[in-house]
């Protein structure tokens, strides 16, 4: 934390100084050019867009209402019976959008909250909220300062209320892993990061970041084995640009998993070499590998377990105006929402999106993660599959439709209603009006 201060003051301090190119320091908007300097996705932060069309998406404010009807064959709930429960669910989700760009700065806010009512077990109903904000200033033409914060209550990868909102994929290490352990339990989750990156040569470039996130679980969920995650991280690089289109570096990473109640604790720290190349202005490949070390204890244990280990990261992101396409893959040690302790984690995120005409489109979605315990707490290896296939047509200029499937399955000793039926399908239907209008042109 204090080489972070130390890099503000500095950063502070420069800002009377002017470069002699004009770099743009984030990796939103980027020319392959001699001048400009990108992030690339290994240091940026940033996810890749995987809606068709969102990455041109800025200075608009908008808002609309989402309702989705859904069926789901197994809601993964112990009942003593040994059978899958089964109910339909409704959602309503009212949304609110603002994004608004200058050259120097930029702000940006999404919210939603709304109420998902099941028809059958309505002790699982609830409030559903989902709020991401951000915020990007120019100290000075090379050097840029980036806080975002997401918000999420009671939301999930597989039961979530607004499936227009799209998830990307992010190509830096550490980012929170979207794998949740018991999907349909009450939880608050938060992300948050801050991040300077300075360009102070043609082709030379700096930066660190810090970041924090929590998931809880409702007391009840605590009492059928669920266990919150607090992650601390931070992160500092060096990234070099060699060719017209690709970047070599170096990036240090310093993360902090604690569990409760049943408590656990485990700082690592990995040094990533990396390497990110542009084949055009719309695909990039990148890939990390380094060494990575951690030390774990939990309570009830005086013993600490420590090893060295290979972490592996790489990322590929495709974005045209017809359709978009983003994968990823990860070895690392890390948490995992709901369970006992830190995990040797593989995780697997592959997402398509096509536009086939003006009004229809398709996409799919397939994520998978396989952990194994590192701190010794028993708990045997487990994991998660998660896919989706969805097609969407656009009725009118502001009304939308979408149907979808979507397949959850898990494998973990801790959760009781999976041990007898591990698989639970979704189908769902959603209707959207939305509405925009552009500010600040």
């Amino acid at each position: 934390m204090t080489r972070l201060l130390c890099i503000c003051v500095l950063l502070i301090g420069a800002t009377s100084l002017w470069s002699q190119v004009e770099p743009s320091a984030t990796g939103g908007d980027f020319d392959l050019n001699d001048l400009h300097m990108m992030t690339p996705p290994p240091v940026s932060g940033d996810a890749y867009p995987v809606m068709v069309g969102s990455e041109m998406r800025s200075n608009y404010l908008g808002g609309g209402l989402v309702f989705t009807a859904a069926y789901m064959d197994n809601l993964l709930a112990a009942n003593g019976t040994g059978k899958p429960i089964s109910d339909e669910t409704y959602s309503f989700l009212p949304t609110f959008g603002i994004d608004r760009r200058t050259p120097r700065q930029g702000e940006s806010l999404e919210y939603s909250a709304g109420a998902t009512l099941y028809q059958n077990t309505s002790e699982l109903n609830g409030v559903s909220q989902n709020a991401k904000a951000g915020y990007r200033f120019h100290i000075s033409p090379y050097a840029v300062v980036e806080v975002h914060d997401a918000f999420t209550q009671n939301y999930n990868l597989f039961n979530q209320g607004n499936p227009f909102t799209g998830t990307g994929t992010s190509g830096s290490p550490g980012a929170p892993n979207s794998v949740l352990i018991a999907p349909f339990a009450n939880q608050l989750g938060n992300s948050a990061n801050a991040n300077i990156d300075y360009q102070f040569g043609r082709n030379a470039m700096i930066g660190a970041s810090g970041s924090y996130s929590f998931l809880r679980y409702s007391s009840d969920s605590q009492n059928q084995g669920l266990n919150n995650l607090y992650t601390t991280g931070a992160t500092g690089f060096y990234s070099r640009r060699i060719a017209r289109s690709e970047y070599v570096g170096a990036l240090y990473q310093y993360e902090k998993y604690i569990t409760h109640p049943v408590t656990t604790y485990t700082p690592t720290h990995t040094v990533f070499g990396f390497y990110t190349h542009y084949f055009t202005q719309s695909f990039s490949l990148s890939i990390l590998a380094g060494p990575e070390h951690y030390s774990s204890s939990g309570s009830g244990s005086a013993k600490v377990v420590e090893a060295w280990t290979p972490a592996v990261q790489g990322s590929l992101g495709w974005q045209t105006r017809r359709w978009n396409a983003t994968a990823s893959y990860s070895h690392i040690v890390s948490g995992a929402g709901g369970l006992v302790g830190t995990y040797e984690a593989n995780l697997v995120g592959v997402r398509v999106e096509d536009a086939l005409s003006r009004r229809w489109t398709v996409g799919s979605s397939a994520d998978y993660a396989l952990f194994s315990d590192v701190n010794l707490t028993g708990v045997s290896p487990g994991h998660t599959l998660a896919g989706t296939a969805f097609l969407r047509r656009k009725i009118a200029e502001k009304l939308l439709a979408e149907a979808g499937y979507e397949y959850f399955h898990q494998s973990y000793g801790i959760t009781q209603g999976a041990s007898y039926n591990p698989n639970s399908n979704r189908v769902y239907l959603s209707i959207a009006y939305e509405f925009s209008r552009p500010i600040g042109r």
